[in-house]
């Protein structure tokens, strides 16, 4: 049975960092794409990062880019979202996902096959 669990979520300051973890059991890690979800209050989820199987390919939406760093340590099957920066339109829950594809590169309109439960970002301003 897959698990995806999600942690490091709380309650920060604007312009303070947090850094979100993933871990995945049941599954081949390496065998995943992974990506960052996330949804805020009366809005709809929207990815805003992916990352492939190897590590070598990653994506940023454009608002979190050149703030956020995606990475994943497949010997621990572990997913990481370093936030910096953090801005109060950040607020919301965040989720991990898996996406069984092995290639050279990733994306977030695809359907992830696995999620977690989510963990809850709060930036105050």
């Amino acid at each position: 049975q897959v698990h995806v669990v999600e942690s490091g979520g709380g309650l920060v300051q604007a312009g303070g960092s947090l850094r979100l973890s993933c871990t995945a059991s049941g599954l081949t890690f390496d065998d995943y794409a992974m990506g960052w979800f996330r949804q805020a209050p009366g809005k709809e989820r929207e990815g805003i990062s992916c990352i492939s199987w190897s590590g070598d390919s990653t994506y940023y939406v454009d608002s979190v880019k050149g703030r956020f760093t995606i990475s994943r340590d497949n010997a621990k099957n572990t997913l990481y979202l370093q936030m910096n920066s953090l801005k109060p339109e950040d607020t919301a829950m965040y989720y991990c996902a898996a996406d069984m594809a092995k290639y050279d590169y990733c994306s977030i309109l695809v359907d992830f096959r696995y999620w977690g439960q989510g963990t809850q970002v709060t930036v105050s301003s």
